[in-house]
């Protein structure tokens, strides 16, 4: 899963990256709301984590752009700003949740989590398909009962197929979502990762459609 983190304050920012990383999530992350949008606009996020009070263009107006172009993309609100009325005008504007400074990481965490299984259609950590399970809170993949070692990248990019089960995701979709914007040679590095992925699991699991992407059920 594939995150922009837009926070101005540059040692929070930094925090927010690295805490996420370990998480297992992709991460690129804006210090102001001019940046943000420029990536925005630029890539395929999965989830936006937002702060309000940003210099250039305002968190709001950050929303409000977003949302103008994408209805369905998770924001979560992350400010100082605690009043109820500023939680209601970003919820009303869009927002999906909102979590309030100071925070505690395994909370963020937790909420991100929530609203991804809920942009994914799924309320359950466990998917299972045949015989291949992935939970996506440990990030931790079993076949056959048997759990199986894995580079974060190949985690992401099953966990990304199981998630959208069945429906074929080009290569360039799957390296959007799970390689940092400024990767090199990020298409050498996927072919290679769900080359040694394939390996790992049962033969044909996923299944590639020439020229259109792979997909998994």
């Amino acid at each position: 899963m594939k995150l922009l983190i837009v926070e101005d304050e540059e040692s929070l920012n930094k925090v927010l990256v690295r805490v996420l990383n370990k998480h297992g999530f992709t991460i690129d992350s804006a210090l102001d709301g001019e940046e943000a949008l420029d990536l925005y606009f630029e890539n395929n996020y999965d989830l936006v984590v937002l702060d309000l009070n940003l210099p250039k263009v305002d968190g709001m107006e950050v929303l409000k752009t977003i949302r103008e172009e994408n209805t369905e993309l998770p924001v979560l609100i992350l400010s100082a700003r605690s009043e109820i009325d500023d939680k209601i005008v970003g919820l009303d504007e869009g927002a999906n949740d909102y979590l309030t400074k100071p925070f505690h990481f395994d909370e963020l965490t937790a909420r991100i989590r929530a609203l991804l299984r809920r942009n994914f259609q799924t309320a359950d950590t466990k998917i299972t398909i045949d015989d291949v399970m992935i939970d996506t809170a440990s990030k931790v993949l079993v076949v056959n009962e048997k759990q199986v070692t894995l580079s974060k990248k190949e985690y992401s990019i099953i966990e990304y197929l199981m998630l959208k089960k069945g429906e074929t995701i080009p290569a360039s979709k799957l390296i959007e979502s799970i390689w940092e914007s400024d990767s090199e040679a990020m298409e050498e590095s996927f072919y290679v990762h769900i080359s040694t992925l394939r390996r790992k699991l049962p033969k044909d699991f996923i299944k590639n459609v020439r020229g259109q992407g792979y997909y998994v059920g």
